[in-house]
Formats: C-alpha cells, structure tokens, sequence
C-alpha cells in the first residue's frame, strides 16, 4: 500500500518559509520608508505564488510526480491561511512594538488623498472616521488572515490547474 504525503506537512514548511520572506521583505519596505507606496507592498503576492510553486512542486515530487487537482488547490490554501496567520501576527507586533506611527502615517496618507481629490472637510472626516474603524488590531488581524486565505485560494485555483498531474486510472 502506498503512503500518501501529508498536504499539512508541506504546506506548514512552505508557509513558515514564504511567512519569513514576507516578514524579511515588509520590515525593509517600512525601515525604508516605502510602506506608502503602493506597489511596493503588492509585490510580497509574487512572494506568494512562487512558495506556492515551490510547495506544489515539491508535493507532487514527493508523490511519485503526481498531485490531483483537489490536492494542489487544499495545499495552496492551506499554505495561504498559515502565511497569513503567522504574517498578520508579525504586522501586530510591528504595530504594537516597533513602530506604532505607522498606522497613523497610513491615516494621514488617506486624508492627504481625499483633500487632492477635493472633498470637503466633513466628508473627509466621516470617511476617516470609517477608516479608523478598520484599524483595530483584531479587525486588521481577522483582515490580513482572511484576505491572504482568499487570494491563497484564487491563486491556488489557477496554480493546481496547470501544476496537477493526475494519476493514471488503471495503474
């Protein structure tokens, strides 16, 4: 009887890994200065994808070369969900410890877009207002997990279709 690889094993190594790079890259992007860009911080999905690669390559290597299409699409998900709750953990203690201006810099960022945009003042402080909201750390926490989930999940769905190597029937 064949024993299969555990999708939790590989997807727990490569999420640690992919969580460290995300970490590494999002420390230098706010020491430099650059968190304001907007970019610079989507540039931690191509991070993503490719430890999504890497996980999906390996799975299947370790499976004799094969990985249904089930089996990639619960690997990438279930490595997004362990990036996003080990790196959304890291952003709180960023916040909470090492620099806590930076929520306040992202608010005046807002505010400085909407008067470019020419709102007037009440506008700008009932949308601020609503902002502020969002800034709590168990939203922003729930927020990071769960987005990093669902763009773990589009991402895998597209990753497992041309990654999949489907086991012949009748072997």
């Amino acid at each position: 009887m064949e024993e299969k690889v555990s999708t939790a094993r590989v997807a727990l190594k490569y999420g640690v890994l992919g969580s460290v790079v995300i970490m590494i890259y999002t420390t230098i992007i706010n020491v430099s200065g650059l968190s304001q860009n907007k970019f610079l911080p989507m540039l931690s999905f191509v991070f993503m994808i490719v430890i999504m690669v890497m996980g999906m390559k390996e799975y299947r290597e370790q499976n004799k070369g094969f990985m249904s299409y089930g089996e990639g699409l619960g690997l990438g998900t279930l490595l997004s969900a362990v990036m996003g709750f080990l790196s959304s953990m890291f952003t709180m203690f960023y916040i909470r410890f090492i620099d806590p201006t930076i929520l306040t810099q992202g608010l005046d960022k807002v505010r400085a877009d909407f008067e470019a945009k020419g709102m007037d003042d009440a506008k700008i402080d009932e949308a601020m207002a609503f902002s502020q909201k969002f800034m709590s750390p168990g939203i922003m926490f729930a927020m990071g997990v769960f987005g990093y989930i669902f763009m773990g999940f589009i991402i895998s769905l597209v990753l497992s279709a041309i990654l999949r190597r489907e086991k012949p029937v009748f072997e």
